[in-house]
Formats: structure tokens, sequence, C-alpha cells
């Protein structure tokens, strides 16, 4: 019996040895990723459109908070003041790779973090009103176009999709205004179609009976990276292991966000200003898993093409270290 009680006594400080060895190990193991991160908190600038839709999710699921890091989704009013704010209000901000490109030429220094949306079907579109007769893209020499911004995706995409139905680009007159007016120029007829992504597209069809001229998204347009995240090149030198823990977690969610546009549909009514039937009629385009230079260079190559660079812009010097794809 002695001889029993001493082995079984044995047995129980090896179990004990090795449950508190695996805790320890476990526990380490656990805390690598983020234990040497040289930040905790990051701010990103976002606008309420369904690119950012899988940092949302990312929320949601405590995918950030399961890395060690607390995000801060900070509503802008428009990209370039988000690109503006980048080291003051600002660690990260979302924003079409042609603004990103272009604050790029004109000197800000920056470094990519993501990509976050490419376009598909009715991603991003002209658009009428319901009454127009503007019912081709090639009907009208001169047309009058409202866009973000001339010198952004709306101007650039619209410039080549029109080329394709042989309107002369320097005819074409830009109106720039923010997404959320562009339905109110429709209804008034203040302007023949208005560049618009979604859920803007959706929402004007719902709204006013607007109807699509023609996808943006095709010809030499097709599958366009529309765009991504950046920091400084200052912060990203600073912080190199957070914005990897960053990259990795908004993979994840790129990955789910792919793998269910459902949740991504139902993610737009807590920030986009859409309800329940107008979420599940957005159209939904490609959540990218990695930074892609070839990919991004098409876009910069096309700016160069449409003298929106002065320049041409080599996307991989604009890449973290070490990335290739």
């Amino acid at each position: 019996m002695a001889t029993r009680a001493k082995a079984l006594r044995l047995v129980a400080v090896l179990i004990t040895c090795v449950l508190t060895a695996s805790c320890s190990l476990f526990g380490s193991s656990s805390n690598t990723s983020t234990a040497d991160i040289e930040r905790n908190t990051l701010r990103i600038g976002v606008l309420p459109v369904v690119d950012v839709a899988p940092l949302r999710i990312a929320l949601t699921d405590k995918l950030f908070e399961k890395a060690g890091l607390q995000v801060n989704l900070v509503t802008q009013p428009s990209e370039s003041e988000a690109i503006k704010q980048l080291d003051t209000t600002l660690d990260i901000t979302w924003a079409t790779h042609v603004s990103l490109f272009r604050s790029v030429a004109e000197g800000t220094e920056l470094q990519l973090q993501g990509e976050a949306y490419q376009a598909g079907p009715n991603s991003m579109a002209l658009v009428t009103g319901a009454t127009s007769d503007y019912d081709d893209p090639g009907k009208k020499p001169a047309p009058t176009i409202a866009v973000n911004s001339e010198t952004d995706i709306g101007g650039l995409t619209t410039r080549a999709v029109l080329d394709t139905a042989a309107v002369e680009k320097q005819k074409i007159k830009f109106q720039s205004m923010p997404y959320g007016d562009m339905e109110a120029a429709l209804k008034a007829g203040k302007v023949d179609a208005a560049f618009m992504i979604e859920p803007f597209i959706t929402k004007a069809q719902r709204n006013i009976g607007a109807r699509i001229l023609t996808d943006t998204a095709r010809g030499p347009t097709l599958d366009f990276p529309l765009s991504g995240y950046a920091s400084s090149k200052k912060f990203a030198e600073q912080n190199p292991k957070t914005l990897k823990v960053f990259r990795d977690v908004l993979r994840q969610a790129q990955q789910r966000a792919q793998a269910n546009k459902l949740a991504v549909q139902d993610s737009l009514t807590s920030y986009a200003d859409v309800d329940q039937p107008t979420a599940a009629l957005v159209s939904v385009g490609t959540f990218p898993l990695s930074l892609n230079p070839i990919r991004l260079q098409r876009v910069a190559d096309m700016m160069d093409t449409e003298d929106v660079l002065s320049g041409r812009l080599d996307v991989q010097q604009l890449l973290p270290p070490g990335t290739t794809s």
C-alpha cells in the first residue's frame, strides 16, 4: 500500500508539472504576438462605404481585441482630410488608391498597409435620374457628370468608360460634390449623371428611382482596385510590429467578409445610414487578402495615362519592407 501510495503521489506530481509547464507554454505563446508591439491603440479614419465593412466585422468579432489591439474607427468628412490627419488625430486611414497615390505624388510620404476593396459588378456606376433620357453612355457628347472629385476614382473611371463610348474626355463637364448630395442633384436635373459607389447607388435607386446608365467596372476598369489603408511612412517606421499585427487581423477580416457577403450587407446598417431592405440589395465587390503591387500598379499607370499624375509612380516603393504580394 505504501508503495502504491508513493506511486500515486509521484504520478500526481508529474501531472501537476506537465499541466504547469503547459499552462506556462500556452500563456507565453498567446502573449508573444502582442507583448512586444510598440503600441496597442490604433485610430483609423473611415468613410461610410462598403469598403470598410471588414473593419466593422473585425470589431464585432473582437478580432483586434484578441490580437491585443484597441482600434477606434473615426469617421472622416473626406479622404483628403483623412490623409491630412495622419500623425495628428489618425494613425491609419482608408482612402481610394487614387487619392493615396495622388497624395504621394504631391509629396506626402505614405506606406500602404492593406488593400480594402476591389470593384465588382455595379459596385461603382454612372447613375441617372428616373425620368432622364440619358439612356446610353454615348448619347450625350458633352455630359455633365457629378463626381466626388474630378481627380479621384470617379473622374478617372468615368473618363475611361465614356472614352470607350466615343465621348471625348475633354468635353465631359464634371461637378464635384459629396456622394450624399448626388441624389438631390439628379432629382433636380442639375447633372446628367452621377458617379456613385455603394451603398449610395442602391439608396438612390430606392429613394428616387435612379437608374444605372453604365457599370463603371467594365472594360479598362474591370475588377478595378478601388481602395486601401495607409499610414504615414514615419508612423510605419516607428511601429512596424504594431502594423504587422494590424495587417494580420485585416487579412482575417477580409477573409470573413469575402466568405460572407450577407455579413457585409448586415454591417452596413450600423454605419452607412441604410435600412435592412436597402442593405440587402447593395452590390458587393471583392475584398483582397494581400497587398499586390502588380494589381495596384494598374491604378497608378492609369492615373499616369489620364494625366492625374505627372509621371509614373512605382507602387512597390510604397509597400512595407518584405511585402511582395
